[in-house]
């Protein structure tokens, strides 16, 4: 949620209030293309030199990554209220992984007001409308990821227009209406009654229908 924002936590990072913290979350290994995330933030720094990047998370490339960019925030794990805080206290989240099954993190970003900057791919393309809630990337296109997030950090009008509108798709995704979803679904297939089918050798198979709902 927005509300945890800190300005006493940006501060300990070294940034103003009107300073540009671009965050990351996750794994730090090779599989979340670090790569494209130190240019994307090598290319904000050109735009904006105050600009931050904030890390947390841990992983096998810690170290790696420390020497490539000394600058850099890393913050280590964070749970609970004290991720929340370090999720809301940023501007801009990058999320440059190619590898992902959905990526809750995109998600959290969005619910904390965050202005995304991700390729279009896994759940950046579920829930991001180019340029509405968000801002995508072609799958791999780590030029046009870099310059995306260079453009942000030059324009925090854009950036806090972009995490509102991402807070409003994110809260569309609560627990309610993901069970109200799944009940639809299940209601649909109990009316459709038992699915009588053949399997390859020949014998009918009989699915047992589910009971109806009272």
């Amino acid at each position: 949620n927005p509300l945890w924002r800190s300005e006493a936590l940006r501060a300990s990072w070294g940034a103003a209030p009107t300073d540009p913290v671009l965050l990351h979350v996750g794994r730090i290994a090779p599989e979340k293309n670090l790569d494209a995330l130190l240019g994307a933030y090598a290319a904000a720094r050109r735009s904006a030199p105050r600009a931050r990047l904030v890390l947390v998370g841990d992983g096998p490339a810690r170290s790696e990554l420390q020497a490539r960019c000394p600058e850099a925030i890393l913050a280590g794990i964070r749970r609970g209220e004290d991720l929340a805080a370090h999720y809301a206290s940023a501007d801009i989240f990058l999320f440059p992984s190619l590898t992902e099954t959905y990526g809750n993190v995109t998600t959290e970003a969005m619910a904390s007001g965050l202005a995304v900057v991700a390729f279009d791919y896994a759940a950046a393309a579920a829930l991001i409308r180019h340029g509405e809630n968000g801002l995508l990337a072609r799958f791999g296109d780590a030029e046009t990821f870099c310059a995306l997030a260079a453009g942000l950090v030059c324009d925090l009008a854009t950036t806090a227009a972009l995490g509102a509108q991402a807070r409003g798709a994110a809260a569309a995704h609560d627990w309610t209406r993901v069970v109200q979803q799944l009940e639809s679904v299940l209601e649909i297939a109990c009316a459709a009654g038992p699915i009588r089918a053949y399997g390859s050798s020949g014998v009918r198979r009989t699915r047992v229908p589910v009971p109806q709902r009272t």
